[in-house]
């Protein structure tokens, strides 16, 4: 049994959608066993498939062939993640570089705590002013 490339990363959920997967295939973002793939491209049991998804480079190893969408507890059984300790790290460099690290689930500042942020930036300015 083959499966095709776009239908197998929809299906261990590498992406969300399979036309996102088909379209990524057709950008050159996908190689199978280090060649671009189209699309169509069948995949074997033993494939590497690596997925370009800035800033990290993904690298998957088919372990079973499959066309329907799985459920996320599934995936182990058919894909293994093989990525690159380096490319790991350079993902995690990536997101505590770029964002102000806030806890999970406490969405946007209230406007009471926006007031405070700004009070206390204008505070540190203020010092400043102050040594000069």
């Amino acid at each position: 049994m083959n499966a095709r490339a776009d239908k197998w990363l929809w299906a261990v959920r590498i992406f969300k959608t399979r036309t996102d997967a088909a379209e990524a295939c057709r950008k050159g973002k996908v190689l199978v066993n280090g060649l671009e793939a189209k699309p169509s491209k069948e995949l074997k049991t033993g494939d590497t498939v690596s997925v370009k998804r800035p800033p990290a480079t993904y690298v998957f190893k088919v372990l079973a062939l499959i066309e329907n969408r799985q459920p996320a507890k599934n995936v182990p059984l058919y894909a293994e993640n093989i990525t690159p300790r380096e490319e790991l790290d350079r993902l995690a460099e990536a997101q505590n570089s770029f964002f102000v690290q806030r806890d999970r689930g406490t969405g946007r500042p209230t406007k009471k705590e926006r007031r405070d942020i700004d009070k206390f930036g204008s505070e540190s300015l203020d010092d400043d002013d102050d040594d000069e």
